[in-house]
């Protein structure tokens, strides 16, 4: 084995004969191909936990419909805001900021992210938008701004998760 000392070898007598340095940096090559593959794979998962959780509470939140102000509300609202800004921050983190720092190798990913990414840098000024308006609201006194908000922040999402799956379905693809 080439990692093994050559006196290490020759104690060894199932070790192979060392290789040529062009098979060692090959071999390197692709176990760095194949963790840099592993870490897309927890970034893409970590991505999708934080989704599901957003879709969760946004769902039990639209459940309270119709709105009155209240503890129960309010509660929801902020743990609602925070998984919505921690979504959006994993996305940026995990997945986006590699399209901005221009470090994609993959043209799939590229050419995806090339197509959907200025419409997904857009709505996710929506989100904050939202977020802002009431995260750390004590009050909720508006309800009905608050189910107009609400009505479109499910599109803002639904059209996001859109354009991102366009980029995780590039970046599944390229790995089959």
């Amino acid at each position: 084995m080439p990692w093994l000392a050559p006196a290490a070898q020759a104690r060894h007598s199932w070790v192979e004969p060392q290789r040529k340095p062009s098979n060692r940096r090959s071999h390197v090559g692709a176990q760095e191909v194949a963790e840099r593959r592993a870490d897309s794979l927890k970034k893409l998962h970590t991505l999708i936990e934080t989704r599901t959780r957003t879709l969760v509470l946004f769902s039990q939140l639209i459940g309270l419909r119709p709105f009155e102000p209240g503890e129960e509300t309010e509660a929801l609202l902020q743990e609602f805001c925070e998984t919505l800004v921690d979504y959006t921050a994993s996305a940026h983190f995990q997945l986006y900021r590699f399209i901005e720092e221009g470090t994609e190798r993959r043209q799939a990913v590229k050419v995806a992210a090339a197509e959907v990414y200025p419409r997904i840098t857009e709505l996710t000024r929506h989100i904050l938008d939202f977020n802002d308006k009431y995260d750390g609201e004590s009050r909720v006194e508006d309800t009905a701004a608050l189910d107009r908000d609400l009505s479109f922040l499910g599109e803002v999402l639904a059209d996001r998760i859109a354009a991102e799956d366009r980029i995780l379905e590039a970046l599944t693809s390229s790995r089959r």
